[in-house]
């Protein structure tokens, strides 16, 4: 059984706390979070080992009534691998711990992609992580993208990728965040950060992106164009689509017309949280004009990149084979929907 630590219990550290206690060949030893806060108590209600990011800290922790198991330190030294789910910036400043402790890390997409040997996507790059000390799971658009241009670079080859993102302010409990009443390109300039994200898992690609940033919370909205290197038909794109487990076509007859009904149908669905961890891709958009494709799709940005950080973990440890993981990962999960 690899022993797995989450550092930092948020958005997403929770959620792949969830996902790694959930698999027949890992163990959660522990999360670690910053302060006392309604997460913590959840971790601890759940029986998670609850560690304190902030030595500093510990005390509040017992003010609050939150027995802890040890610092930050004592998590990395107990686990096989540490998956860091801290804010932006700060898994790079933790970097040296992970290092000091000889313990294998993996980073999020919100770092830059020098903090680790590999940026990752199970898809399209597992066997370039095998055996690396350090991995980072691109973003939650890269992971979207990269989730359809590995089939499609394999069955046809994709000559020229130009991309609209539509995203979201901010998470539900990011109250800080903005735009409130506006549509702001984010950035003005070309590319969006996210072509050069992709690039670091297809390094060949020929990719532009656009970025808008729009108020609201639910999910991100793609819209692609890609030319293709030879010619394809929409039903057999959509029937290569079909094959791939982490994609979800979104049939015309289910009325699904935006973000708000897919939450809708992942909370009737029973999902945790409501999450998608799949692309919802709408089927009736996936149009081709001669080797033009075109498609639009919706990224969950809490949860997208949750089975990948799974995946990553048995990449470092050498555990399983590309195929073998994701099948693994989706069986304990329960990612794939069968509509």
């Amino acid at each position: 059984m690899t022993q797995v630590g989450v550092n930092g219990y948020g958005t997403i550290g929770k959620r792949v706390a969830d996902a790694v206690a959930a698999q027949p060949d890992m163990e959660l030893v522990g999360v670690a979070k910053t302060r006392p806060n309604f997460e913590a108590e959840t971790a601890v209600r759940k029986g998670y080992p609850l560690y304190a990011a902030v030595p500093e800290r510990v005390d509040r922790f017992a003010e609050e009534g939150l027995d802890i198991a040890g610092e930050a330190g004592d998590l990395v030294a107990a686990a096989d691998v540490v998956v860091d789910c801290t804010p932006s910036g700060v898994g790079a400043e933790n970097a040296a711990l992970y290092d000091d402790h000889d313990t294998p890390a993996i980073f999020q997409g919100g770092e830059d992609a020098g903090v680790a040997e590999v940026s990752f996507n199970a898809r399209a790059n597992f066997d370039d992580a095998v055996g690396a000390d350090s991995a980072r799971v691109v973003s939650c658009n890269t992971t979207g993208l990269s989730r359809i241009l590995a089939p499609l670079e394999e069955e046809y080859g994709v000559e020229k990728a130009r991309v609209t993102l539509v995203r979201r302010g901010g998470d539900p409990g990011q109250t800080g965040r903005g735009p409130i009443d506006d549509i702001l390109p984010d950035p003005v300039t070309i590319p969006s950060h996210h072509g050069p994200d992709v690039n670091t898992v297809f390094p060949d690609l020929d990719i532009d992106t656009l970025g808008m940033k729009v108020p609201a919370t639910l999910m991100h909205t793609h819209s692609v164009n890609l030319t293709l290197e030879s010619d394809a038909d929409a039903d057999d794109v959509r029937d290569l689509f079909a094959d791939e487990t982490r994609l979800f076509q979104i049939p015309a007859g289910a009325d699904i017309d935006g973000a708000g009904k897919l939450k809708e149908f992942a909370h009737d669905a029973g999902r945790p949280r409501g999450d998608l961890w799949e692309n919802c891709i709408w089927a009736e958009s996936v149009t081709v004009e001669g080797r033009d494709l075109y498609l639009f799709q919706a990224i969950h940005q809490e949860s997208d990149v949750v089975p990948e950080n799974v995946d990553a973990v048995r990449a470092l440890r050498g555990d399983a084979d590309a195929a073998e993981s994701r099948a693994t990962t989706e069986d304990a999960m329960g990612v794939g929907i069968d509509y």
